[in-house]
């Protein structure tokens, strides 16, 4: 066996200027480009809004709901938004927040002498609106949407507790993707 034909396989080398002018194009576009952090603590300039940083988020309150998870949503959102700061005293805008939610059975035994779900899922989805206080214009809106499983035991109170966990737990990241959301629209203003 031999070895193949160097010329026939291999290309004339590219020019160094052509290569040259790639890489100053490649370091020119790249330049253009602009990248800023969604938490950013940078001033913002003279005039400009205020944007997503820790001080745009802790001057939305959020209006009172009716449901105990929407409760735990809203105290965890509220929480996320203010540093644990609890409602700002002068917000400069509201947040409407509809939670509803949905339990549904994941899984049933295939048992002669049982038909009972062992495991099931809690969905919380909540629709929000953002509006600037002082002209009422909406700034933002949105659903949201989290599904946490649980177990479903034999014992009615352990089943009962369970349910409350999964409720809790996407109550938890209900907010915290709710906190996401107003971020991004804050930084649109």
């Amino acid at each position: 066996m031999s070895l193949p034909d160097q010329t026939r396989n291999s290309r004339p080398p590219l020019p160094r200027s052509l290569l040259a002018i790639g890489v100053l194009l490649a370091v020119a576009t790249a330049s253009a480009c602009t990248v800023r952090p969604l938490y950013s603590v940078a001033p913002t300039p003279e005039g400009a809004a205020i944007g997503a940083t820790s001080a745009g988020l802790s001057t939305v309150a959020v209006k009172p709901v009716q449901t105990r998870y929407a409760q735990q949503v809203r105290n965890k959102l509220i929480f996320g938004l203010n540093g644990g700061a609890g409602q700002p005293a002068t917000p400069l805008y509201s947040l409407d927040l509809d939670v509803t939610q949905r339990k549904a059975a994941a899984a049933v035994v295939q048992r002669p002498t049982e038909d009972e779900p062992t495991a099931g899922t809690m969905t919380l989805t909540s629709n929000y609106v953002l509006r600037e206080i002082a002209t009422g214009r909406v700034v933002g809106l949105g659903k949201r949407s989290i599904t946490s499983s649980f177990d479903i035991p034999r014992q009615s109170f352990a089943a009962l507790r369970a349910e409350r966990d999964a409720e809790d737990r996407a109550a938890r990241e209900l907010a915290e993707v709710l906190r996401l959301a107003i971020a991004q629209d804050l930084t649109r203003i």
